[in-house]
């Protein structure tokens, strides 16, 4: 919900974004059944013209969608804004000749719902404790049943060598690589703290100098992907 300040957009743009899963009048639009009794709505929704209108720029020519959550409890997986959502995605990821990178909330929501299908590859971030690999590990079981095969692991807040040996050996059996690791760096927290983005805060911080490395291994990644 706050991925706007990472990015650097405006306070005052950030101000004017509603989540589209918030849109109730737009969600009643795309998915009611006319003539049908409750509990009826439109699976497949038409989404086509929705990114284009609802997104907001960003510098470097990032624009962002933000599509927010189901925020009701117990409505279960089959709800309309999580079908206006769902077709949503599958939309931006099928549809669409764009770069697409898109920030799950922490935990299995995403996955339950099948928001996550259609991926080309899945980083699954974890930090150096046991409750967050747990959470990683049933991640990626789960993304694996989803059909999504390139998933990779990203360790992150790393502080010292003896964090990834311990890392390392836990996930040996997990078919799933230690593709990066991204140290601790108190330059994020304190950019958070005063709502800036980190690369305008402080562009050659530690963790920024990671996160370069692995935009370039993301890059030759893409390019081997797509020329297989």
């Amino acid at each position: 919900m706050n991925l706007s300040y990472t990015l650097g957009i405006a306070p005052e743009i950030k101000e004017s974004i509603v989540p589209i899963s918030e849109m109730k009048n737009l969600v009643k639009e795309r998915t009611e059944v006319r003539g049908a009794g409750p509990g009826v709505y439109n699976i497949n929704p038409k989404v086509s013209d929705i990114p284009d209108k609802y997104k907001v720029s960003g510098p470097d020519g990032l624009q962002l969608l933000v599509l927010g959550g189901i925020e009701e409890p117990a409505t279960g997986c089959l709800c309309p804004e999580n079908a206006l959502i769902r077709t949503l995605l599958h939309n931006l990821f099928v549809e669409r000749d764009e770069v697409i990178i898109v920030d799950f909330e922490a935990g299995l929501e995403h996955l339950g719902r099948g928001t996550a299908k259609d991926i080309d590859v899945m980083l699954v971030i974890s930090e150096p404790s046991q409750k967050s690999l747990d959470l990683s590990r049933k991640i990626i079981e789960l993304s694996k049943k989803l059909g999504i095969i390139n998933i990779y692991l990203v360790a992150n807040k790393i502080i010292d060598d003896n964090q990834l040996e311990i890392i390392n050996s836990r996930i040996e059996n997990w078919n799933v690589p230690l593709y990066h690791s991204i140290p601790f760096d108190s330059e994020i927290g304190k950019a958070d703290l005063k709502g800036e983005a980190p690369i305008e805060y402080n562009p050659n911080s530690k963790a920024l100098i990671s996160i370069r490395r692995l935009y370039l291994k993301l890059k030759q990644l893409k390019e081997e992907i797509f020329d297989l």
